[in-house]
């Protein structure tokens, strides 16, 4: 989903604007500048996925205003580069949608929070979850956080823009959940298929790219 111009109220945009900014600059002073400089490849897989998630926000569906649908991805580059990049990267990604005319510069803050923000903070919080409560192995990490995650995340994130939706006036909840919340489901399975697969190809060809994996735990002691 995503927020055109005029679809909300002066009052929702600056509370948008203002968490948005600071997760923003949490993920700026939080990321490991030293490490990107001096590690090119890091500047490659950073460069790379984010031209990645442009392509796959680009391919949209949708009816009304504020109610498209596309492939999100933040859960994949969350487990790749980690939160703070994520945001980063995501943002980045916000903007050149914005650019390119498919965003409103009036919503930024609002897709940034709910687009960016809350599907990286979460992958990573059910990451850490999982890397706590549950067992080192291969196809838990890649099922439960690459797979399902993914499907709760895009989930999560619908709801969050339609309920700014709802509260703001500017759909009935009727609305919403005829053009978007019935197709909710639908959206999860193959928003989990295809962050999972992303994930599997990564973890088994180059594991050292994903900065929430770590191979010798995951594989070497199994």
């Amino acid at each position: 989903m995503n927020i055109t111009d005029s679809l909300l109220s002066g009052s929702w945009l600056w509370v948008t604007d203002v968490l948005y900014l600071c997760a923003l600059m949490f993920a700026l002073w939080r990321s490991p500048w030293q490490v990107i400089v001096n590690n090119r490849g890091l500047q490659h897989l950073f460069c790379g996925a984010t031209v990645l998630l442009l392509l796959m926000w680009s391919m949209r569906a949708g009816i009304s205003p504020g109610l498209s649908i596309h492939f999100l991805g933040v859960t994949a580059l969350t487990l790749i580069l980690g939160w703070d990049l994520a945001i980063l990267s995501a943002s980045l990604v916000l903007l050149g949608m914005t650019l390119l005319g498919k965003e409103s510069w009036q919503g930024f803050a609002v897709n940034g929070l709910c687009l960016v923000v809350i599907p990286a903070l979460l992958t990573y919080w059910i990451h850490r979850l999982v890397d706590k409560k549950l067992p080192k192995n291969f196809f838990i990490y890649l099922f439960i956080c690459g797979f399902i995650g993914a499907g709760v995340v895009i989930a999560v994130s619908g709801v969050a823009v339609s309920t700014i939706l709802w509260l703001d006036g500017v759909y009935p909840w009727s609305k919403i959940q005829h053009e978007y919340i019935n197709y909710l489901p639908l959206i999860m399975f193959p928003e989990g298929l295809v962050n999972g697969i992303l994930m599997t190809g990564i973890m088994v060809f180059y594991p050292d790219w994903i900065r929430t994996f770590n191979a010798r735990l995951y594989i070497d002691e199994q």
